[in-house]
């Protein structure tokens, strides 16, 4: 075992629990941001794992165990505890398909890591991806739900990323970003004016950041077939009529 990348992964694995400890207590605007916490450990454990030749089996088989914790079970019951709970056993079973969905995205994962595979895309939604969808609306709004009503829209909010995490959609991976490379200064700029955002209007940007990427598989898509059709189309031959007049010579007679 190696103890450098081993310790980010405990720390995502401490943040998932404690998120599921605030969240019992109804300490709902404490409890969310501890999976965003964790989404950043996550980041960071394989990163240095990778930086420091530190990588190993046992370090890739505790990761996932530490994400099934912090991107499985915290997000379901900070779900259930938030706006689930009263849907009774609808809710109960909302959450537990969104557990089962991130464990096999997980075990799924693994297997892919180990044959290869185009690293620019993940196949179906990464997990910490879905868990920040439930875990950015609960901070933005932290009051629970009482109502039946109210509720239903959280089963949404809880059954989407699921079915996405086990889908064969295509998402976006940014692994493949070369952070040594030379980038023009207007770059630097950028990423102080999304960090300053993300500081001052922190609740609405990672809801619109989160919902986005959530989003960003199904504009892919829709991209990717609206120019499949339109390349179709302009390779098919034109089509002539079959009443059309047979050619004329240069004297004006049929040919």
């Amino acid at each position: 075992m190696y103890l450098l990348p081993s310790l980010f992964t405990l720390g995502n694995m401490f943040c998932g629990y404690a998120c599921v400890v605030y969240a019992m207590r109804g300490e709902f605007e404490t409890a969310a941001p501890f999976i965003g916490f964790a989404i950043v450990l996550d980041m960071l454990d394989g990163r240095i794992a990778r930086l420091t030749g530190t990588a190993s089996d046992f370090g890739v088989q505790f990761d996932s165990l530490a994400d099934v914790i912090s991107f499985g079970i915290a997000p379901a019951i900070l779900s259930f505890s938030w706006g689930l709970q009263p849907l009774g056993r609808l809710g109960w079973a909302a959450g537990f398909l969104f557990v089962t969905a991130a464990a096999m995205r997980l075990a799924r994962f693994n297997l892919q890591a180990a044959g290869g595979g185009d690293k620019r895309y993940f196949v179906g939604m990464p997990s910490p991806a879905a868990a920040a969808v439930p875990a950015a609306t609960v901070y933005a709004y932290p009051w629970a739900f009482y109502d039946y009503r109210e509720a239903l829209p959280v089963l949404a909010m809880v059954l989407v990323p699921a079915m996405l995490m086990v889908s064969t959609i295509r998402f976006r991976s940014f692994k493949t970003i070369d952070l040594q490379a030379r980038r023009p200064y207007r770059v630097l700029l950028l990423i102080a004016a999304a960090y300053m955002l993300i500081t001052w209007l922190h609740r609405y940007v990672l809801v619109v950041m989160a919902y986005s990427y959530l989003a960003s598989a199904f504009i892919g898509m829709a991209v990717t077939r609206f120019r499949h059709r339109g390349g179709r189309s302009l390779a098919a031959p034109p089509q002539t009529s079959s009443t059309e007049s047979p050619p004329l010579d240069t004297v004006g007679r049929p040919g």
